[in-house]
Order: C-alpha cells, then structure tokens, then sequence
C-alpha cells in the first residue's frame, strides 16, 4: 500500500543509576515495545511504524535509535543499557523531540506518540527547564503528537501536570511491576492504533480508558 500513515514512536528511556535495579526488566520490556508495535503495523497494514529510542544520564544522552522502521529493528540488550548517574529528563526530552520535530516537519499524514519512561524527577539538565519544555510540548500536541509519560517513585501526575503531560502511568520499580507496567502499555499502543486506523481523535488520557 503507497503512502501509508506514518506513525513515529519516539521512546525516552531513563539510564540513570538508580534504573540499575531494574535492568533486565527494562530492557526485556523494550524489546517487548518492539515486538508490540510490529503486531501493530501487522493489524493495522494501512500504517507505518518507525521508531527512534533515546537514553538519558548524566553522562549524556544517547540516541539508540533514530526513525528505524520496525521491521529492521533489533533488540536492545545490556551492553546498549548501562543505567549509571543523574537524571537530565529535560534536556533528554527537548533534544529528541525537536530533532524528530526537524524529520517530520516535512510530512503532512503523520502523528507521533512520545513515551517518557523514568523513576525518578528530573536533577541534572543544562540546556532545558521545565518552563521550555511545557512550551515546546504545548506546541506540539497543536500537530498530531500524543505524550505519555511513565513513572516511579515520584508524584507522577504532579510532575506531568507540570509540562502539560496529562496521560501517565505510575508503576512500581521492581521486576513484577515493570512487567505488569508493560503489559498496560502494550494494551495502549493497540489502542492508539485503533483510533487512528478508526480515524477516532487521541484523547490525552487513552491509558485510561
């Protein structure tokens, strides 16, 4: 099918030192992301998935995967994700999301769905605040980008609410709950699908419904 509906899932994945504890379970529940958004391109024939993967510490941000199409993507594994240092959500999300904003500036059937995936708040970014980030996301959601952010160990809503994020999800930092955090995820991202293939308009909060 020509000129299918592009949908860019961008994911910015915390690789600060306390992520440590939760490795493996991060980065088997990616590749769980991975495997979720191929059965989705599957069901829904009429979209394009393409995936960009971003992490973030303190000792930079890395961009695992820039606008990869799903069928060429490989799994993550631990020598990729070494959680280590500070949390500098900030810079981590506006870098990547005006570098996707750059790429996709160029095309008129698109939307694009943000993950932001952290157990803990922000304390380490230069070159972003809170204040630029809520105006940047604002602007945003104006042309089909959707934003979703998941967290522990912190008022999750409260810090969403903060850079105008209204769609989250907590989850316990353990294995179990990063399964059971994943598997809710996974429900959402056919969901979302669902509405565009409908052509149904993405509420903020589709986690919830």
């Amino acid at each position: 099918m020509t000129n299918k509906h592009k949908v860019y899932n961008l994911i910015i994945l915390d690789e600060s030192g306390s992520m440590q504890s939760i490795k493996r379970a991060t980065i088997s529940g990616f590749n769980e992301v991975v495997q979720t958004v191929k059965g989705v391109e599957e069901q829904f024939p009429e979209q394009e998935h393409i995936i960009s993967l971003v992490t973030f510490n303190g000792l930079g941000i890395k961009t695992l995967l820039f606008n990869e199409k799903v069928s060429n993507l490989e799994e993550i594994d631990e020598k990729r994700y070494q959680p280590a240092s500070m949390t500098p959500l900030y810079d981590a999300m506006g870098f990547s999301m005006t570098k996707l904003k750059t790429e996709v500036e160029q095309f008129k059937n698109y939307n694009v769905l943000v993950t932001i995936l952290t157990d803990g708040e922000e304390n380490a970014s230069k070159e972003y605040n809170g204040k630029t980030i809520k105006k940047l996301i604002e602007e945003l959601k104006l042309n089909n980008w959707t934003f979703t952010y998941i967290g522990a160990n912190h008022d999750v809503e409260k810090f969403a609410q903060t850079i105008s994020i209204t769609n989250t999800m907590k989850f316990q930092a353990t294995n179990a709950g990063m399964k059971q955090m994943f598997a809710k995820e996974k429900k959402a991202r056919f969901l979302y699908s669902s509405k565009l293939s409908k052509g149904e308009e993405v509420s903020d909060d589709f986690y919830d419904e």
